[in-house]
């Protein structure tokens, strides 16, 4: 079983709450969690993991091309990413610098290879996926653990 947490960060805070995702994957038994870079990922990623959870920082309201880049790569595996785990999570430099609307450029190209989308789970935030202005703080940092959790778990439940 295996979680793929890939992000494209230009100054560390996208990695940083990356990592933290990975944090929370890390702490479901039987799973392995692979952080990447998306310059460091490669097909084999996408088709070896159960689950998904990309992160980008905010770029005119989207993802970032080197985000969707991967995406759009890819995109001739569709038919094997169909009911695998998604998620998404984003920083931006704004406190109203278009997370949500970047989360969900990332959600519709999931959508689109056919996976099994979710936000983050109630006792996080309950909404599109974790999100932080600037670095993530411990609140955020506590949430990205969370969603990385419940993206294991959901994807050790739908495998077994």
């Amino acid at each position: 079983m295996r979680i793929l947490v890939i992000y494209y960060s230009r100054t560390g805070n996208t990695k940083k709450l990356a990592e933290a995702i990975a944090r929370g994957v890390r702490e479901v038994e039987e799973v392995t969690c692979v952080l990447k870079s998306v310059s460091e990922v490669k097909k084999a990623d996408f088709l070896s993991s159960d689950g998904i959870i990309a992160g980008s920082p905010v770029y005119f309201g989207s993802m970032a091309a080197e985000m969707k880049g991967v995406f759009d790569k890819y995109v001739g595996i569709r038919s094997k990413m169909e009911g695998k785990i998604g998620a998404a999570f984003a920083t931006s430099a704004d406190p109203t610098g278009g997370k949500e609307t970047t989360i969900f450029s990332i959600i519709q190209a999931m959508l689109i290879y056919g996976m099994v989308v979710v936000g983050d789970p109630l006792d996080a935030t309950g909404h599109y996926g974790v999100a932080c202005t600037g670095a993530p703080n411990q609140k955020t940092a506590r949430n990205a653990m969370k969603l990385g959790k419940r993206v294991a778990l959901l994807a050790k439940r739908l495998r077994s």
